[in-house]
Protein backbone atom coordinates (compact mmCIF):
# COMPACT_ATOMS: atom_id res chain seq x y z
CA UNK A 1 0.00 0.00 0.00
CA UNK A 2 1.30 3.44 -0.93
CA UNK A 3 1.34 5.80 2.04
CA UNK A 4 0.05 9.31 1.46
CA UNK A 5 1.67 12.15 3.34
CA UNK A 6 -0.82 14.55 4.85
CA UNK A 7 -0.34 18.27 4.24
CA UNK A 8 1.49 20.18 6.98
CA UNK A 9 -1.51 22.48 7.40
CA UNK A 10 -4.81 20.66 7.79
CA UNK A 11 -7.49 22.41 5.74
CA UNK A 12 -10.12 21.86 8.40
CA UNK A 13 -13.42 23.51 7.53
CA UNK A 14 -14.41 24.51 11.06
CA UNK A 15 -10.95 25.84 11.88
CA UNK A 16 -10.72 27.75 8.61
CA UNK A 17 -14.12 29.37 9.11
CA UNK A 18 -13.30 30.27 12.72
CA UNK A 19 -10.01 31.84 11.60
CA UNK A 20 -11.87 33.67 8.83
CA UNK A 21 -14.35 35.07 11.33
CA UNK A 22 -11.61 36.40 13.60
CA UNK A 23 -9.48 37.86 10.81
CA UNK A 24 -12.45 39.26 8.91
CA UNK A 25 -13.37 41.42 11.90
CA UNK A 26 -9.78 42.60 12.26
CA UNK A 27 -9.47 43.22 8.51
CA UNK A 28 -12.72 45.14 8.22
CA UNK A 29 -11.61 47.32 11.12
CA UNK A 30 -8.31 47.92 9.35
CA UNK A 31 -10.07 48.70 6.04
CA UNK A 32 -12.29 51.21 7.83
CA UNK A 33 -9.19 52.81 9.35
CA UNK A 34 -7.51 52.89 5.94
CA UNK A 35 -10.49 54.54 4.26
CA UNK A 36 -10.60 57.17 6.99
CA UNK A 37 -6.84 57.82 6.95
CA UNK A 38 -5.89 57.23 3.31
CA UNK A 39 -4.75 60.86 3.08
CA UNK A 40 -1.93 60.12 5.54
CA UNK A 41 -0.13 58.06 2.90
CA UNK A 42 1.76 59.55 -0.05
CA UNK A 43 -0.73 59.25 -2.89
CA UNK A 44 1.93 57.90 -5.27
CA UNK A 45 3.95 54.94 -4.02
CA UNK A 46 7.59 55.80 -3.38
CA UNK A 47 9.08 52.33 -3.71
CA UNK A 48 11.76 51.62 -6.31
CA UNK A 49 11.29 49.09 -9.15
CA UNK A 50 11.66 45.55 -7.80
CA UNK A 51 11.49 46.64 -4.15
CA UNK A 52 8.22 44.87 -3.33
CA UNK A 53 9.22 41.62 -4.99
CA UNK A 54 12.61 41.59 -3.30
CA UNK A 55 10.96 41.31 0.13
CA UNK A 56 9.72 37.80 -0.61
CA UNK A 57 11.46 34.53 -1.32
CA UNK A 58 11.73 33.55 -4.96
CA UNK A 59 10.40 30.04 -4.21
CA UNK A 60 6.82 29.30 -3.09
CA UNK A 61 6.48 28.68 0.67
CA UNK A 62 6.42 25.08 1.88
CA UNK A 63 4.58 26.04 5.04
CA UNK A 64 1.95 28.70 5.40
CA UNK A 65 2.03 31.54 7.92
CA UNK A 66 -1.72 31.47 8.46
CA UNK A 67 -4.30 34.06 7.50
CA UNK A 68 -3.22 36.52 10.19
CA UNK A 69 0.43 36.28 9.24
CA UNK A 70 -0.32 36.78 5.55
CA UNK A 71 -2.54 39.80 6.24
CA UNK A 72 0.17 41.33 8.39
CA UNK A 73 2.52 41.02 5.43
CA UNK A 74 -0.04 42.85 3.29
CA UNK A 75 0.02 45.78 5.68
CA UNK A 76 3.77 45.77 6.29
CA UNK A 77 5.27 44.78 2.93
CA UNK A 78 2.64 45.34 0.23
CA UNK A 79 0.97 48.56 1.42
CA UNK A 80 4.12 50.66 0.75
CA UNK A 81 3.86 49.64 -2.93
CA UNK A 82 0.28 50.88 -3.29
CA UNK A 83 -0.53 54.04 -5.21
CA UNK A 84 -3.70 55.12 -3.46
CA UNK A 85 -6.37 55.31 -6.14
CA UNK A 86 -8.95 55.14 -3.36
CA UNK A 87 -7.81 58.44 -1.87
CA UNK A 88 -9.60 61.81 -2.15
CA UNK A 89 -6.24 63.28 -3.18
CA UNK A 90 -5.99 61.05 -6.26
CA UNK A 91 -6.80 63.30 -9.22
CA UNK A 92 -4.93 61.60 -12.05
CA UNK A 93 -6.36 59.73 -15.06
CA UNK A 94 -10.02 59.29 -14.02
CA UNK A 95 -10.29 59.24 -10.25
CA UNK A 96 -12.31 56.31 -8.94
CA UNK A 97 -14.01 55.33 -5.69
CA UNK A 98 -14.20 51.99 -3.97
CA UNK A 99 -17.17 52.96 -1.79
CA UNK A 100 -17.98 51.07 1.44
CA UNK A 101 -21.08 49.38 -0.07
CA UNK A 102 -19.07 48.34 -3.12
CA UNK A 103 -16.24 46.97 -0.98
CA UNK A 104 -18.67 44.90 1.07
CA UNK A 105 -20.28 43.65 -2.14
CA UNK A 106 -16.87 42.41 -3.29
CA UNK A 107 -16.58 40.46 -0.04
CA UNK A 108 -20.02 38.90 -0.43
CA UNK A 109 -19.34 38.17 -4.10
CA UNK A 110 -16.15 36.32 -3.15
CA UNK A 111 -18.04 34.35 -0.51
CA UNK A 112 -20.71 33.25 -2.98
CA UNK A 113 -17.97 32.57 -5.56
CA UNK A 114 -20.50 31.84 -8.30
CA UNK A 115 -19.93 31.56 -12.02
CA UNK A 116 -22.86 33.22 -13.75
CA UNK A 117 -22.15 31.74 -17.18
CA UNK A 118 -25.64 30.21 -17.39
CA UNK A 119 -28.89 31.27 -15.77
CA UNK A 120 -29.01 27.89 -14.05
CA UNK A 121 -25.50 28.18 -12.57
CA UNK A 122 -26.78 31.06 -10.44
CA UNK A 123 -30.15 32.59 -11.36
CA UNK A 124 -29.58 35.61 -9.11
CA UNK A 125 -26.38 36.55 -10.96
CA UNK A 126 -28.22 36.76 -14.29
CA UNK A 127 -31.45 38.33 -13.09
CA UNK A 128 -29.82 40.90 -10.82
CA UNK A 129 -27.58 41.96 -13.70
CA UNK A 130 -30.59 42.46 -15.95
CA UNK A 131 -32.49 44.34 -13.24
CA UNK A 132 -29.57 46.57 -12.22
CA UNK A 133 -28.72 47.53 -15.79
CA UNK A 134 -32.36 48.39 -16.44
CA UNK A 135 -32.29 50.66 -13.38
CA UNK A 136 -29.13 52.32 -14.72
CA UNK A 137 -30.66 52.66 -18.19
CA UNK A 138 -33.60 54.53 -16.70
CA UNK A 139 -31.26 56.76 -14.68
CA UNK A 140 -29.42 57.68 -17.89
CA UNK A 141 -32.60 58.33 -19.89
CA UNK A 142 -31.75 55.71 -22.51
CA UNK A 143 -34.36 53.83 -24.61
CA UNK A 144 -36.24 50.96 -23.00
CA UNK A 145 -35.39 48.52 -25.81
CA UNK A 146 -31.67 48.41 -24.94
CA UNK A 147 -30.13 45.15 -23.77
CA UNK A 148 -27.42 45.50 -21.15
CA UNK A 149 -24.41 43.39 -20.18
CA UNK A 150 -21.59 43.74 -17.67
CA UNK A 151 -17.95 43.20 -18.66
CA UNK A 152 -14.77 44.08 -16.81
CA UNK A 153 -13.56 47.23 -18.61
CA UNK A 154 -14.42 49.45 -21.55
CA UNK A 155 -11.69 47.70 -23.50
CA UNK A 156 -13.76 44.52 -23.57
CA UNK A 157 -17.08 46.37 -23.94
CA UNK A 158 -15.73 48.13 -27.03
CA UNK A 159 -14.15 44.94 -28.37
CA UNK A 160 -17.49 43.14 -28.12
CA UNK A 161 -19.37 46.02 -29.75
CA UNK A 162 -16.94 46.08 -32.70
CA UNK A 163 -17.21 42.28 -32.96
CA UNK A 164 -21.00 42.61 -33.26
CA UNK A 165 -20.53 45.27 -35.94
CA UNK A 166 -18.14 42.98 -37.81
CA UNK A 167 -20.66 40.15 -37.57
CA UNK A 168 -23.37 42.31 -39.11
CA UNK A 169 -21.09 43.44 -41.93
CA UNK A 170 -19.78 39.92 -42.66
CA UNK A 171 -22.23 37.28 -41.35
CA UNK A 172 -19.93 34.40 -42.36
CA UNK A 173 -16.88 35.77 -40.56
CA UNK A 174 -17.22 33.50 -37.52
CA UNK A 175 -16.95 30.47 -39.79
CA UNK A 176 -14.70 31.53 -42.65
CA UNK A 177 -12.67 34.28 -40.95
CA UNK A 178 -11.49 37.42 -42.69
CA UNK A 179 -9.11 35.74 -45.14
CA UNK A 180 -10.06 36.46 -48.73
CA UNK A 181 -12.90 38.77 -47.78
CA UNK A 182 -13.24 42.53 -48.23
CA UNK A 183 -10.98 44.80 -46.17
CA UNK A 184 -12.99 46.30 -43.32
CA UNK A 185 -12.50 49.90 -42.19
CA UNK A 186 -13.28 51.33 -38.75
CA UNK A 187 -13.63 55.03 -37.92
CA UNK A 188 -13.04 57.12 -34.78
CA UNK A 189 -11.76 60.58 -33.95
CA UNK A 190 -8.10 61.41 -33.44
CA UNK A 191 -9.00 61.84 -29.75
CA UNK A 192 -10.54 58.37 -29.33
CA UNK A 193 -9.15 55.93 -26.79
CA UNK A 194 -6.60 53.33 -27.85
CA UNK A 195 -9.13 50.57 -27.09
CA UNK A 196 -10.55 51.17 -30.58
CA UNK A 197 -7.18 50.41 -32.15
CA UNK A 198 -6.75 47.37 -29.91
CA UNK A 199 -10.17 46.04 -30.90
CA UNK A 200 -9.20 46.31 -34.57
CA UNK A 201 -5.94 44.49 -33.90
CA UNK A 202 -7.55 41.67 -31.89
CA UNK A 203 -10.44 41.16 -34.32
CA UNK A 204 -8.21 40.88 -37.39
CA UNK A 205 -9.34 44.17 -38.93
CA UNK A 206 -5.85 45.59 -38.63
CA UNK A 207 -4.52 48.72 -37.04
CA UNK A 208 -3.89 50.25 -40.46
CA UNK A 209 -7.61 50.10 -41.25
CA UNK A 210 -8.58 52.35 -38.30
CA UNK A 211 -9.34 55.72 -39.82
CA UNK A 212 -8.72 58.71 -37.54
CA UNK A 213 -11.16 61.51 -38.30
CA UNK A 214 -9.94 65.04 -37.64
CA UNK A 215 -11.45 67.16 -34.88
CA UNK A 216 -12.66 70.75 -34.61
CA UNK A 217 -11.36 73.44 -32.26
CA UNK A 218 -13.20 71.76 -29.36
CA UNK A 219 -11.57 68.40 -30.21
CA UNK A 220 -14.82 66.83 -31.48
CA UNK A 221 -15.07 64.46 -34.43
CA UNK A 222 -15.81 66.18 -37.74
CA UNK A 223 -18.93 64.45 -39.22
CA UNK A 224 -18.40 65.95 -42.68
CA UNK A 225 -14.90 64.52 -42.93
CA UNK A 226 -16.22 61.20 -41.60
CA UNK A 227 -18.71 61.03 -44.47
CA UNK A 228 -15.99 61.92 -46.99
CA UNK A 229 -13.65 59.23 -45.64
CA UNK A 230 -16.39 56.59 -45.78
CA UNK A 231 -17.19 57.47 -49.41
CA UNK A 232 -13.50 57.46 -50.36
CA UNK A 233 -12.94 54.05 -48.78
CA UNK A 234 -15.96 52.57 -50.54
CA UNK A 235 -14.69 53.90 -53.85
CA UNK A 236 -11.27 52.36 -53.14
CA UNK A 237 -12.84 48.93 -52.55
CA UNK A 238 -12.88 48.85 -48.76
CA UNK A 239 -15.90 47.88 -46.65
CA UNK A 240 -16.66 50.55 -44.00
CA UNK A 241 -18.58 48.89 -41.17
CA UNK A 242 -18.32 50.75 -37.84
CA UNK A 243 -17.87 54.19 -36.27
CA UNK A 244 -16.87 54.78 -32.65
CA UNK A 245 -17.93 58.13 -31.21
CA UNK A 246 -16.85 59.32 -27.76
CA UNK A 247 -18.67 61.08 -24.94
CA UNK A 248 -15.83 62.23 -22.72
CA UNK A 249 -12.53 61.56 -24.48
CA UNK A 250 -9.62 60.40 -22.36
CA UNK A 251 -7.38 63.42 -22.77
CA UNK A 252 -9.81 66.33 -22.59
CA UNK A 253 -13.30 64.79 -22.11
CA UNK A 254 -14.53 66.31 -25.37
CA UNK A 255 -17.93 65.19 -26.63
CA UNK A 256 -18.37 64.10 -30.23
CA UNK A 257 -21.54 65.34 -32.03
CA UNK A 258 -23.28 61.98 -31.79
CA UNK A 259 -26.50 63.09 -33.51
CA UNK A 260 -24.63 64.22 -36.64
CA UNK A 261 -22.45 61.11 -36.58
CA UNK A 262 -25.57 58.94 -36.26
CA UNK A 263 -26.95 60.53 -39.41
CA UNK A 264 -23.79 59.57 -41.34
CA UNK A 265 -24.00 56.03 -39.98
CA UNK A 266 -27.66 55.67 -40.90
CA UNK A 267 -27.03 56.96 -44.42
CA UNK A 268 -24.12 54.55 -44.92
CA UNK A 269 -25.44 51.52 -42.96
CA UNK A 270 -22.62 51.64 -40.40
CA UNK A 271 -22.74 50.36 -36.84
CA UNK A 272 -22.45 53.25 -34.37
CA UNK A 273 -20.79 52.52 -31.03
CA UNK A 274 -20.52 55.25 -28.39
CA UNK A 275 -17.69 55.14 -25.87
CA UNK A 276 -19.13 56.96 -22.85
CA UNK A 277 -16.92 55.15 -20.35
CA UNK A 278 -16.32 58.28 -18.28
CA UNK A 279 -18.77 60.94 -19.40
CA UNK A 280 -21.89 58.81 -19.69
CA UNK A 281 -22.41 58.60 -15.92
CA UNK A 282 -22.95 62.37 -15.74
CA UNK A 283 -26.28 61.88 -17.50
CA UNK A 284 -27.88 60.59 -14.29
CA UNK A 285 -27.96 64.29 -13.31
CA UNK A 286 -30.96 65.78 -15.19
CA UNK A 287 -29.15 69.00 -16.10
CA UNK A 288 -26.34 66.90 -17.66
CA UNK A 289 -28.63 64.60 -19.67
CA UNK A 290 -27.64 66.53 -22.80
CA UNK A 291 -24.26 64.76 -22.94
CA UNK A 292 -25.98 61.64 -24.30
CA UNK A 293 -27.91 63.52 -26.97
CA UNK A 294 -28.15 61.31 -30.05
CA UNK A 295 -27.05 58.17 -28.20
CA UNK A 296 -30.57 56.76 -28.49
CA UNK A 297 -29.71 56.25 -32.18
CA UNK A 298 -26.51 54.30 -31.48
CA UNK A 299 -26.29 50.54 -31.99
CA UNK A 300 -24.27 50.20 -28.81
CA UNK A 301 -22.95 52.30 -25.93
CA UNK A 302 -20.60 51.56 -23.06
CA UNK A 303 -19.94 53.28 -19.75
CA UNK A 304 -17.93 52.40 -16.65
CA UNK A 305 -19.65 52.64 -13.26
CA UNK A 306 -16.22 52.02 -11.75
CA UNK A 307 -15.17 55.48 -12.97
CA UNK A 308 -17.87 57.76 -11.58
CA UNK A 309 -20.59 55.71 -9.87
CA UNK A 310 -18.71 54.65 -6.71
CA UNK A 311 -18.29 51.03 -7.84
CA UNK A 312 -14.93 49.31 -7.18
CA UNK A 313 -12.86 48.31 -10.21
CA UNK A 314 -13.75 46.57 -12.40
CA UNK A 315 -17.22 46.97 -13.90
CA UNK A 316 -18.10 48.17 -17.40
CA UNK A 317 -21.57 48.18 -18.95
CA UNK A 318 -22.42 47.65 -22.61
CA UNK A 319 -25.89 48.48 -23.94
CA UNK A 320 -27.01 47.45 -27.41
CA UNK A 321 -30.24 47.62 -29.34
CA UNK A 322 -29.19 44.56 -31.37
CA UNK A 323 -28.35 41.82 -28.84
CA UNK A 324 -28.96 39.10 -31.41
CA UNK A 325 -26.03 40.43 -33.44
CA UNK A 326 -23.85 40.33 -30.35
CA UNK A 327 -25.03 36.79 -29.63
CA UNK A 328 -24.32 35.74 -33.20
CA UNK A 329 -20.74 36.96 -32.80
CA UNK A 330 -20.01 34.89 -29.69
CA UNK A 331 -22.53 32.14 -28.95
CA UNK A 332 -21.10 28.61 -29.10
CA UNK A 333 -22.97 26.12 -26.92
CA UNK A 334 -21.45 22.71 -26.28
CA UNK A 335 -23.69 19.83 -25.13
CA UNK A 336 -22.29 19.99 -21.60
CA UNK A 337 -23.55 23.59 -21.32
CA UNK A 338 -27.13 22.86 -22.35
CA UNK A 339 -29.83 23.09 -19.68
CA UNK A 340 -33.56 22.59 -19.53
CA UNK A 341 -34.17 26.35 -19.23
CA UNK A 342 -32.31 27.59 -22.31
CA UNK A 343 -35.46 28.46 -24.28
CA UNK A 344 -36.91 30.67 -21.54
CA UNK A 345 -33.91 32.45 -20.01
CA UNK A 346 -30.88 34.52 -20.99
CA UNK A 347 -27.51 32.81 -20.68
CA UNK A 348 -24.99 35.64 -20.43
CA UNK A 349 -22.10 33.47 -21.62
CA UNK A 350 -23.57 33.80 -25.14
CA UNK A 351 -22.81 37.52 -25.36
CA UNK A 352 -19.05 37.75 -24.96
CA UNK A 353 -15.75 35.91 -25.35
CA UNK A 354 -15.50 34.66 -21.77
CA UNK A 355 -17.36 31.65 -20.42
CA UNK A 356 -16.84 32.36 -16.72
CA UNK A 357 -18.62 35.43 -15.36
CA UNK A 358 -18.14 37.00 -11.93
CA UNK A 359 -21.14 38.28 -10.03
CA UNK A 360 -20.13 41.89 -10.76
CA UNK A 361 -23.74 43.07 -10.81
CA UNK A 362 -23.87 42.67 -7.03
CA UNK A 363 -21.42 45.58 -6.65
CA UNK A 364 -23.41 48.01 -8.77
CA UNK A 365 -26.74 46.87 -7.33
CA UNK A 366 -25.55 47.35 -3.76
CA UNK A 367 -24.17 50.82 -4.54
CA UNK A 368 -27.45 51.86 -6.20
CA UNK A 369 -29.48 50.35 -3.37
CA UNK A 370 -27.34 51.95 -0.65
CA UNK A 371 -27.06 55.50 -2.03
CA UNK A 372 -30.05 55.74 -4.35
CA UNK A 373 -30.27 58.01 -7.36
CA UNK A 374 -30.28 61.17 -5.22
CA UNK A 375 -27.08 60.19 -3.41
CA UNK A 376 -25.18 59.49 -6.63
CA UNK A 377 -26.46 62.67 -8.23
CA UNK A 378 -25.20 64.73 -5.28
CA UNK A 379 -21.69 63.26 -5.64
CA UNK A 380 -21.51 64.06 -9.36
CA UNK A 381 -22.88 67.56 -8.81
CA UNK A 382 -20.20 68.23 -6.17
CA UNK A 383 -17.46 67.04 -8.51
CA UNK A 384 -18.76 69.26 -11.30
CA UNK A 385 -18.81 72.25 -8.94
CA UNK A 386 -15.27 71.61 -7.68
CA UNK A 387 -14.01 71.29 -11.25
CA UNK A 388 -15.75 74.54 -12.20
CA UNK A 389 -14.01 76.28 -9.29
CA UNK A 390 -10.64 74.85 -10.33
CA UNK A 391 -11.26 75.97 -13.91
CA UNK A 392 -12.04 79.50 -12.69
CA UNK A 393 -8.82 79.49 -10.62
CA UNK A 394 -6.79 78.48 -13.69
CA UNK A 395 -8.35 81.25 -15.76
CA UNK A 396 -7.54 83.89 -13.16
CA UNK A 397 -4.09 82.63 -12.09
CA UNK A 398 -1.45 84.60 -14.03
CA UNK A 399 0.92 81.62 -14.24
CA UNK A 400 -1.53 79.18 -15.88
CA UNK A 401 -3.79 78.90 -18.90
CA UNK A 402 -6.72 76.61 -19.77
CA UNK A 403 -5.95 74.11 -22.56
CA UNK A 404 -9.39 72.67 -23.40
CA UNK A 405 -13.06 73.29 -22.65
CA UNK A 406 -14.31 71.66 -19.44
CA UNK A 407 -17.44 69.53 -19.85
CA UNK A 408 -17.30 67.28 -16.79
CA UNK A 409 -15.02 67.22 -13.74
CA UNK A 410 -11.68 67.10 -15.60
CA UNK A 411 -9.61 70.25 -16.14
CA UNK A 412 -6.70 70.49 -18.61
CA UNK A 413 -4.29 73.41 -18.29
CA UNK A 414 -0.62 74.32 -18.23
CA UNK A 415 1.82 76.79 -16.75
CA UNK A 416 3.08 79.39 -19.21
CA UNK A 417 6.60 80.83 -19.05
CA UNK A 418 6.94 84.51 -19.86
CA UNK A 419 8.97 84.21 -23.08
CA UNK A 420 9.92 80.66 -23.98
CA UNK A 421 9.61 78.22 -26.85
CA UNK A 422 7.12 75.33 -26.75
CA UNK A 423 9.85 72.85 -25.80
CA UNK A 424 10.74 74.92 -22.76
CA UNK A 425 7.04 75.12 -21.85
CA UNK A 426 6.81 71.33 -21.88
CA UNK A 427 9.89 70.99 -19.69
CA UNK A 428 8.43 73.50 -17.24
CA UNK A 429 5.15 71.63 -16.93
CA UNK A 430 6.84 68.26 -16.60
CA UNK A 431 8.83 69.69 -13.71
CA UNK A 432 5.65 71.04 -12.10
CA UNK A 433 3.92 67.67 -12.48
CA UNK A 434 6.83 65.80 -10.90
CA UNK A 435 7.09 68.26 -8.03
CA UNK A 436 3.37 68.09 -7.23
CA UNK A 437 3.30 64.28 -7.37
CA UNK A 438 6.46 63.93 -5.26
CA UNK A 439 4.83 66.02 -2.53
CA UNK A 440 2.64 63.05 -1.60
CA UNK A 441 -0.34 65.39 -1.12
CA UNK A 442 -1.84 64.95 -4.59
CA UNK A 443 -1.52 62.92 -7.76
CA UNK A 444 -2.28 64.46 -11.15
CA UNK A 445 -1.53 63.28 -14.69
CA UNK A 446 -0.67 64.83 -18.05
CA UNK A 447 -1.68 64.58 -21.68
CA UNK A 448 -0.92 65.95 -25.12
CA UNK A 449 -3.46 68.35 -26.61
CA UNK A 450 -2.82 69.06 -30.30
CA UNK A 451 0.85 68.40 -29.74
CA UNK A 452 1.16 70.52 -26.61
CA UNK A 453 1.94 69.12 -23.15
CA UNK A 454 -0.82 69.76 -20.60
CA UNK A 455 -1.47 69.07 -16.94
CA UNK A 456 -4.66 67.17 -16.24
CA UNK A 457 -6.74 67.06 -13.05
CA UNK A 458 -9.68 64.63 -12.78
CA UNK A 459 -11.92 65.11 -9.75
CA UNK A 460 -13.90 61.93 -9.17
CA UNK A 461 -13.38 60.41 -5.73
CA UNK A 462 -16.47 60.34 -3.56
CA UNK A 463 -14.68 62.04 -0.65
CA UNK A 464 -12.77 64.71 -2.55
CA UNK A 465 -13.76 68.06 -1.06
CA UNK A 466 -12.92 71.73 -1.57
CA UNK A 467 -9.97 71.59 0.84
CA UNK A 468 -8.28 68.93 -1.32
CA UNK A 469 -8.66 71.06 -4.46
CA UNK A 470 -7.43 74.16 -2.64
CA UNK A 471 -4.39 72.24 -1.42
CA UNK A 472 -3.71 71.19 -5.02
CA UNK A 473 -3.86 74.83 -6.09
CA UNK A 474 -1.27 75.67 -3.43
CA UNK A 475 0.98 72.88 -4.65
CA UNK A 476 0.68 74.02 -8.25
CA UNK A 477 1.45 77.63 -7.35
CA UNK A 478 4.45 76.62 -5.23
CA UNK A 479 5.75 74.26 -7.91
CA UNK A 480 5.40 76.84 -10.68
CA UNK A 481 7.29 79.40 -8.62
CA UNK A 482 10.01 76.89 -7.68
CA UNK A 483 10.80 75.62 -11.18
CA UNK A 484 10.38 78.81 -13.21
Amino acid sequence: MVSRQMPSVALDRAEDIHAFQLEAHRTVDWIAWYLEHSETFPVVSRVRPGEIRSQFASEPPDDGVGTRGALEEVRERILPGITHWNSPEFMAYFAISGSPPGILAELVCAAFNVNGMLWETSPAATELEQLTLDWLRQMLGLPQALFGLIYDTASISTLCAVAAARERALPDVRGHGLSGGPQLTLYCSAEAHSVVDKAAMVLGIGHDQVRKVTTDNELRMNPMQLAQMVRADRTAGYLPFCVVATVGTTSTTSIDPVSDIAYVCEESSLWLHVDAAYGGAAAIVPEMRWVLQGCDRADSLCLNPHKWLLTPVDLSVLYTRDPQQLRAAFSLVKPYLETGHDEEVTNLMDYGPQLGRRFRALKLWLVLRAYGVNGLQSVIRRHLQLAAELEEWVQTAPAFELMAPRHFSTVCFRAIPSREAETACEALNRAILNRVNRSGDAYISHTQIQGRYALRVAIGHMWTERNHVERLQELLTEAAAAVT
